[in-house]
């Protein structure tokens, strides 16, 4: 589903122009100029309204922070979000990841954050992974020798495919957790982003909540048809054939309703 065109767009957009990154003559984005600090490069791809960003600014502010997005939209509102934070040490860029190696200097990105990205579960959809071949072999260019790639997500299907092409495209797998949120380590650096914190949004969480109302429907379902057989047989009783043929047929439509709407979940 596309996100709708935002109000004001133009208007909103040039208060917060400034916080693009800068590019130099020969297309790169101007690191030197963009920032005050000369601390390291940290690069989100996929930054989305931009609360990783805001958070990570607040934990590291000594660091020049680096966030990409591909929907116009999307970026305004992170940049925007930035903006009333105060958050001096973030700069955008809207582009696709596809072609980072031809936006950011070899070699100098010293984290590379992967945050809920999309999961493509459609087999022919693989490619456009963010952990595919492609990719990792795009992020290798852009990395410093010592450079990391942190990555979360929520889905299982894409969390399973992601190490296994991260340890094909030749990298260290230095941790793996299951559960973020309990890891002593990893947990005190753990930021939450608007996917997490509202996980019904998107993967594995979204089929758990499918699998709850998925068991409520079922269940009224279920209770309504007992209803209508109880008032069935009491009405037998004081009615006629017509009024017991309404009420066969309500009860009928009853049932429908709720299989049409268990089979839509």
């Amino acid at each position: 589903m596309r996100m709708r065109p935002k109000k004001n767009r133009e208007a909103r957009m040039e208060k917060v122009e400034h916080l693009f990154m800068p590019k130099n003559e020969e297309g790169f984005i101007d690191i030197g100029s963009a920032f005050n600090e000369n601390g390291g490069i940290f690069l989100e791809i996929g930054c989305g309204k931009g609360s990783f960003m805001e958070g990570l600014s607040a934990i590291y502010p000594e660091k020049r922070l680096v966030a990409m997005e591909l929907v116009p939209d999307v970026l305004m509102m992170a940049m925007e979000r930035v903006s009333r934070a105060g958050s001096e040490n973030v700069r955008f860029i809207c582009g696709n990841a596809e072609s980072i190696s031809q936006l950011v200097p070899a070699g100098s990105v010293d984290r590379l954050y992967l945050n809920f990205s999309d999961p493509w579960p459609k087999k022919r959809n693989a490619k456009r992974r963010l952990t595919s071949p492609m990719f990792l072999q795009e992020y290798k260019k852009i990395l410093a020798p010592e450079g990391k790639i942190f990555f979360k997500t929520d889905n299982k299907g894409l969390f399973d495919y992601s190490l296994e092409t991260l340890n094909a495209c030749g990298y260290e797998i230095t941790e793996v957790c299951f559960d973020l949120h309990s890891d002593p380590v990893l947990a005190s650096e753990n930021i939450e982003t608007e996917y997490s914190l509202f996980p019904w949004v998107s993967g594995e969480s979204k089929m758990y909540f499918q699998n709850i109302m998925h068991l409520i429907v079922t269940a009224l379902v279920v209770i309504l048809s007992l209803s209508s057989l109880i008032i069935l047989a009491i009405s037998s009783k004081k009615a006629g054939l017509k009024s017991l043929g309404i009420i066969a047929g309500i009860s009928l439509f009853i049932m429908i309703l709720g299989s049409i709407g268990t089979a839509l979940l």
